[in-house]
């Protein structure tokens, strides 16, 4: 199991679980798994993202007392704000934990970040005063050295929100995501930016985009794709840019800076990217709610049903007998009247099965790319 390094955790999510029975720590990550998977798209896999380090080793502490469960939960993340708090919410959602009723609260998403720039502070402040005790500066050359670096720095707000302070008397406006965007565009010397503050866009941004030509600077992800939609459908957006994909903006060095913004495009080119991708998503919810009005004919019947692509009915057989027959029919799904176990899983992997539908599933820990749909999801 991938676990992200260290110096890229930016968030951790710690949550809090009670489960009604007894159960231990595997039992906990595999329903975390299992019950997310498919539930955000491809792009938030929580599988994936493990194994591409961006979401880090899952912690769990749990203790049994009565027959009781409870513990903690803590999940490093390396995503951006917006899906880490998306992850989050997904993990509320995991109510069985094995055979047992579970409830997962999510207590708080703590900036890691934040955390480390704390102990560089109070750290930076005892080397300060010792060296203020044992040296006595030559000139007032590295006071205003420092000067400068604060003032190159400096934010402002416009109406509440963070921003450089060229708004007023600029034509046009950048709008960005958060607070760190706005001081990465400050020390690159561009003064007429703003944050948005994320997808419940502020009435002031809406009233400034219909004032000033506006540019839309977002990050080259998932988090960026759900603002820009929300900006298109209630501000007056002219430009969007956007950081290299898999980067936020408020990592980009000034030439990436400047060279996404000179690449900036107008919204109508981009709108109908995110309509294809939104019809796409549509597309796949369909598709799935196809595959579990299968379930009816099988359900108190101990049977299961195998389709094959264009989901003509290739056999019906009992579910005794279901892991033995895959190797020789080979489906493309598996609908039939169960719990999916991992036992189940892995036959269906080896026999290329793309689908299993089912009325419920156990903790399943590793589901080798077979997609899982339950009527309990």
């Amino acid at each position: 199991m991938a676990k992200a390094p260290t110096d890229t955790i930016k968030y951790n999510i710690y949550a809090d679980i009670v489960i009604d029975g007894v159960v231990e720590k595997p039992d906990v990550v595999g329903a975390i798994f299992g019950q997310s998977e498919g539930l955000l798209g491809e792009d938030l896999e929580l599988r994936e993202l493990q194994k591409t380090g961006r979401i880090g080793r899952i912690e769990v502490n749990i203790k049994t007392k009565v027959g009781k469960s409870t513990g903690s939960i803590v999940i490093p993340s390396s995503l951006d704000m917006v899906e880490t708090s998306i992850i989050a919410a997904a993990i509320e959602t995991v109510d069985r934990v094995g055979p047992c009723n579970a409830k997962i609260s999510i207590r708080e998403i703590e900036d890691a970040r934040s955390s480390r720039r704390k102990h560089i502070i109070e750290r930076a402040k005892e080397l300060l005063k010792k060296l203020m005790e044992e040296e006595i500066p030559e000139s007032d050359e590295l006071t205003e050295e420092v000067k400068k670096s604060v003032q190159a720095s400096e934010i402002t707000t416009y109406q509440g929100l963070p921003s450089g302070p060229g708004i007023e008397s600029a034509e046009s406006v950048i709008l960005v995501e958060g607070r760190a965007d706005v001081l990465n565009l400050l020390k690159c010397g561009i003064k007429n930016v703003v944050a948005v503050g994320g997808t419940n866009i502020q009435k002031q941004i809406i009233d400034l985009s219909k004032q000033k030509t506006t540019i839309a600077f977002l990050d080259g992800d998932r988090g960026g794709d759900i603002i820009l939609k929300e900006l298109a459908q209630v501000a007056e957006v002219d430009f969007v840019a956007r950081a290299p994909k898999g980067k936020e903006v408020e990592e980009l060095g000034k030439k990436e800076v400047i060279m996404a913004l000179r690449r900036k495009v107008p919204l109508s080119q981009v709108k109908g990217y995110l309509e294809r991708r939104g019809k796409r998503i549509e597309e796949k919810d369909e598709e799935n709610r196809k595959l579990l009005e299968l379930l009816a004919p099988v359900k108190g019947k101990l049977t299961a049903r195998l389709y094959d692509k264009n989901l003509e009915l290739i056999t019906e057989i009992e579910i005794k007998d279901l892991v033995d027959s895959l190797k020789d029919v080979q489906p493309y799904c598996i609908v039939f009247d169960g719990i999916v176990t991992q036992r189940l899983v892995d036959a269906a992997a080896e026999s290329k099965v793309e689908y299993i539908v089912g009325i419920n599933k156990a903790a399943i820990s590793n589901t080798k790319r077979v997609k899982i749909l339950t009527e309990k999801d």
